[in-house]
């Protein structure tokens, strides 16, 4: 794998990070903290620029300063011509070494990349994708990075059968797992105002089967997808209100019904509070307000665990030692199958297949009444995520040279 030319060693390496997809959602937030943690633990002597999507709003790039605080973000297209829809792109781009496409659910910024390479003819790399197929210009366009990291084995796979040939592919872990945002006083505040004890409650993640954006944006309703959910919600909900019941009931402990996107506060109320027995409800906590990444990860790390039917709150949880459980269902891409990747695939439940459904409350009691087991779990599945982030890193750092 060549490097970059020699005159980067004599100033800092310039990395532009393509990142920053939406903010509706505390786990594609924690996509870009994610990798920009790695990047200063791994590589502290590059700088680093983020290319935002426009979507980053002024709230979340004040909490990724407040960890960041010389981080330079900007934010725009480039054009046919070659010429960035705004300066300051523009200067970034002239400005940088090497283009990092960061972690997220698909090669996101596709067309985003294929301009910078057409334009420019700089290296760039994919770092803790999800792969679900993709058309000849994708697969092309893939197997002209420096490297590809997939953040599961099944999209992996998929990627060599169709044909995509970097130089470097290989299992990556999402970035998220690297996220360190902290807002420990709103977190700690939360818990003191609803009587959650740190290290005695559990939270809890309710989802539906696709993401009803038609409520939290201007855009029409999908009828066949709200169908769907209606006709599957009770289905995948009720084994979190039996684990719930049995927390309550075995353990004593409470639990915390929460939110990862901002549609599922009311998934929360409708499918879990709004059904809970007498003697449960008293225990539960529903959080009614949406939250950022920072306050959320404040609050994963103070309980004993997770489970649901989300995905970025367990990465998030495992990176930062905390038990998760991921529930799946087949509308979901293969991200999910990452679990397995690291040594969790007891920890992982496919809702379309009952016997696994009902795995769902004896495991999330076992992860309370056994947490000595959970925590070497945890622990193990650390130190994989840990060693392919090593591996990741010093792939770049090949890259740039340094």
């Amino acid at each position: 794998m060549s490097s970059l030319p020699a005159f980067s060693q004599n100033r800092r390496p310039r990395i532009l990070l393509r990142s920053s997809w939406q903010v509706v959602n505390i786990g594609d937030i924690a996509h870009t903290p994610g990798v920009l943690a790695l990047l200063e633990k791994h590589i502290p002597e590059a700088e680093v620029v983020l290319w935002a999507s426009g979507d980053l709003s002024p709230e979340v790039a004040a909490m990724e300063h407040r960890r960041f605080p010389d981080l330079r973000i900007v934010k725009g297209t480039i054009g046919a011509d070659g010429k960035a829809s705004k300066p300051e792109l523009g200067e970034a781009i002239a400005w940088a070494d090497f283009l990092l496409h960061g972690s997220g659910p698909s090669f996101v910024a596709r067309k985003d990349v294929a301009a910078f390479v057409q334009h420019t003819g700089k290296p760039f790399g994919v770092y803790g994708i999800t792969y679900g197929g993709g058309d000849a210009e994708e697969r092309a366009l893939l197997s002209q990075a420096r490297f590809v990291y997939f953040r599961d084995s099944v999209s992996l796979e998929r990627a060599r059968t169709e044909g995509v040939q970097a130089p470097v592919m290989a299992f990556g872990p999402d970035g998220a797992f690297a996220c360190d945002l902290r807002d420990d006083e709103s977190a700690a505040a939360f818990l003191a105002a609803n009587g959650l004890e740190t290290g005695q409650f559990l939270c809890c993640i309710p989802r539906l089967r696709f993401t009803p954006y038609w409520t939290i944006r201007n855009r029409p309703k999908d009828d066949k997808r709200h169908q769907r959910n209606e006709a599957m919600k009770e289905h995948d909900i009720a084994p979190l209100r039996e684990a719930i019941g049995a927390v309550v009931r075995e353990t004593g402990m409470k639990v915390l019904v929460c939110p990862e996107d901002m549609t599922q506060m009311a998934v929360g109320r409708e499918m879990i509070m709004d059904k809970l027995p007498a003697d449960v409800l008293p225990r539960v906590v529903w959080r009614e307000t949406f939250w950022l990444t920072d306050e959320a990860l404040s609050t994963y790390v103070r309980s004993a665990g997770l489970f649901g039917l989300e995905m970025h709150s367990p990465i998030m949880c495992i990176g930062n030692g905390i038990p998760a459980l991921v529930g799946r269902f087949a509308e979901q891409t293969s991200k999910g199958f990452m679990w397995r990747d690291i040594g969790l695939g007891d920890w992982l439940f496919d809702l379309d297949q009952p016997e696994e459904a009902a795995r769902i409350a004896p495991t999330v009691l076992d992860l309370v009444k056994q947490p000595a087991a959970a925590a070497a779990k945890v622990a193990a599945a650390q130190a994989v995520v840990q060693r392919h982030q090593q591996e990741t890193m010093a792939a770049l750092r090949a890259c740039l040279g340094v």
